[in-house]
């Protein structure tokens, strides 16, 4: 394990509310909630930095781990929805460069706001497809 925060959760170094723990992936409480109950869904092997190196098989076992603490929040928390998003590099706001997962629950009436949605310009979605395709 090297210095990354994340990575001395798992060793046991820095402490952590663990509400999930299985062979491959962690999930524990964030220390700077966006609301009461946000957690964090890690792999516990990665070496990976992000969504663009992460191997599929860390990926996969971390995705599962999220979806099983989206059920445990909507049921022990009476959360109205979650939201599940991921940062990746810097200008998307990633801060601790470990893969993870942000489990948000969500609430009526919470005032936590969604970003703002735009419309694309003529002929930029059909542009963007194609350019998306071509790597796909």
């Amino acid at each position: 394990m090297n210095g990354c925060v994340f990575c001395r959760i798992v060793s046991g170094d820095l402490p952590s509310y663990k509400v999930y723990e299985d062979e491959g992936t962690l999930a524990f409480l964030d220390i700077h909630p966006v609301s009461p109950g946000h957690t964090l869904v890690i792999p516990k092997s990665s070496t990976a930095e992000n969504i663009f190196d992460v191997s599929p098989e860390d990926w996969a076992a971390t995705t599962e781990t999220a979806r099983k603490v989206a059920h445990a929040l909507e049921k022990a928390l009476g959360a109205d929805g979650v939201n599940i998003m991921m940062n990746n590099r810097s200008h998307a706001g990633q801060v601790i460069y470990h893969p993870h997962i942000h489990v948000i629950p969500r609430y009526k009436g919470d005032g936590l706001q969604l970003w703002k949605h735009k419309d694309y310009k003529d002929g930029e979605a059909e542009s963007l497809k194609e350019k998306i395709s071509a790597l796909l």
